[in-house]
């Protein structure tokens, strides 16, 4: 395919919309090193945790490193849909999702590696519903842009990654790891790492919802679509939560699997009531309630 025109020398690149936005935070915000973090305290931390703390820490772990692994791997399809599309604010932003997945993946490399000191053998931690999600449904949506790159096949994309995988899945896992380590007062390098890494996270899941958003306004006949995808997803995703905490009698760290089966749920409600007032509105409408969003870092 030729180019007939370019963005930049023909209408120039519109700054104020919320892609735009969101990728001068990335170049702000998203530009951290995972080899820098300091882990010398992690490792004789670690040291210290009993069997079941340091298991249970390494089941999340394996869980969160095999997702994002999986996106690293998987979202390019994504980002060549809108390239193919001309948006060319929302690909420069796009770039940041895949250099970010790769960072998240590297740091929780040199987690198992360093502090943990495995690398290998953790495919065990991996769930039956972990399993759907990550190793069949996340590939499955995005790899079908390859060759369907329809709206319906973006919002059942976009659903499955940013609402599912990082806005429910994501989002309760790194939410029950940060409260772990924050309360005891253990692991300082990883705790940064996972703050950091909720930034990026929180982007991600700004644009997805501000591309689903988009498609909305443009055909309202896109909300079943969503529905369906994500009536399929949701169980799945609380069997990914129930799994985990059904291996162990009792929690350890005190851990109460109804408090973030709750984060869980009221992240993805609030985000499908966005969702539901952008049917009918105008692009102009959703760029104004993404940016407040934006600006309140609530995605």
């Amino acid at each position: 395919m030729t180019h007939q025109s370019f963005v930049t020398t023909s209408r120039g690149l519109r700054r104020d919309i919320p892609p735009m936005r969101l990728y001068e935070k990335a170049k702000k915000l998203g530009i951290w090193n995972p080899s820098d973090i300091d882990l010398t305290q992690d490792i004789a931390d670690w040291a210290t945790l009993a069997d079941e703390e340091k298991d249970i820490l390494l089941r999340l772990t394996a869980m969160f490193q095999a997702g994002e692994e999986a996106v690293t791997l998987d979202l390019l399809p994504l980002i060549m849909t809108i390239a193919a599309e001309g948006r060319l604010e929302e690909e420069m932003f796009l770039t940041t999702f895949l250099f970010e997945e790769a960072k998240h993946t590297d740091f929780f490399a040199r987690f198992l590696s360093e502090v943990v000191g495995v690398s290998s053998d953790l495919e065990h931690y991996h769930t039956e519903s972990h399993r759907e999600i990550f190793y069949e449904q996340l590939p499955k949506v995005l790899g079908e842009l390859q060759t369907d790159r329809s709206p319906a096949a973006q919002v059942r994309a976009s659903a499955t990654y940013n609402m599912v995988v990082e806005g429910m899945l994501a989002e309760t896992g790194y939410h029950a790891y940060f409260t772990v380590l924050d309360q005891n007062n253990i692991l300082p390098g990883t705790r940064k790492a996972i703050q950091l890494l909720k930034q990026d996270e929180s982007r991600h899941i700004a644009y997805g919802i501000f591309l689903l958003s988009r498609l909305m306004a443009e055909d309202d006949s896109l909300w079943d679509v969503l529905e369906e995808q994500m009536n399929a997803l949701v169980m799945p995703a609380l069997a990914v939560i129930g799994e985990l905490f059904e291996q162990y009698d009792p929690l350890p760290f005190e851990l109460e699997e109804s408090v973030f089966i709750e984060y869980g749920m009221n992240q993805l409600e609030k985000r499908v009531e966005r969702l539901e007032k952008a049917r009918g509105a105008s692009l102009e409408e959703i760029y104004r309630v993404t940016q407040a969003a934006i600006d309140a870092d609530d995605a």
